[in-house]
């Protein structure tokens, strides 16, 4: 079981990231002692999107082509709608979602964000929950939804917006100390 101020942390994101729901998580998990880095489809640096503009931007340590999931302890997926909807159609970004889930490593997902897991056909027989609007489409992947701030299922996570930011974070350093989910489909 890793402690936290050792885990290496990947966050997967590219344009279009919801601003909270990838730097609370970067900046709370890097305090914690956590190494993160940022894969992206891209290279350079990403922005977000906040309050119907344009917001600031990150930089990119890898791409996710580049990505091994050996090499990290943990996956985060922010939310928003654009960054989710732009990675859920990118065979490597799916890549990297589908080999954590597989890996049994924490995996966690917010807002938007669970639309990763939907097409990673992870969350059938599971429970979770995301962001009200796209309900239906976790619930149709096969998930029970649930209107809680965070739902754990295997040491998959999943949060419904940025409101459940400090439960979202909370839980995924729990997660990882737990150590690894063997058996999961994706």
């Amino acid at each position: 079981m890793p402690s936290i101020s050792s885990a290496k942390i990947l966050i997967l994101a590219t344009d279009g990231y919801e601003r909270s729901e990838l730097r609370v998580p970067h900046e709370e998990l890097r305090k914690r002692g956590a190494s993160i880095k940022i894969a992206s489809i891209k290279e350079g640096s990403i922005k977000s999107w906040s309050n119907g503009d344009w917001g600031d931007s990150i930089s990119v340590d890898l791409l996710a082509n580049e990505v091994n999931v050996i090499d990290f302890d943990a996956l985060v997926l922010p939310g928003g709608q654009i960054n989710p909807d732009k990675l859920r159609t990118d065979e490597n970004a799916m890549r990297v979602v589908r080999e954590f889930v597989k890996s049994g490593k924490v995996v966690a997902a917010i807002c938007h964000a669970p639309w990763l897991l939907v097409e990673a056909d992870a969350l059938r027989g599971r429970q979770a929950t995301s962001y009200r609007s796209i309900r239906t489409d976790v619930e149709n992947a096969g998930a029970t939804w649930k209107d809680e701030e965070v739902v754990t299922d295997q040491g998959i996570i999943t949060s419904r917006s940025p409101d459940d930011l400090d439960a979202f974070v909370a839980k995924i350093v729990e997660e990882i100390e737990e150590g690894r989910h063997e058996k999961r489909a994706a």
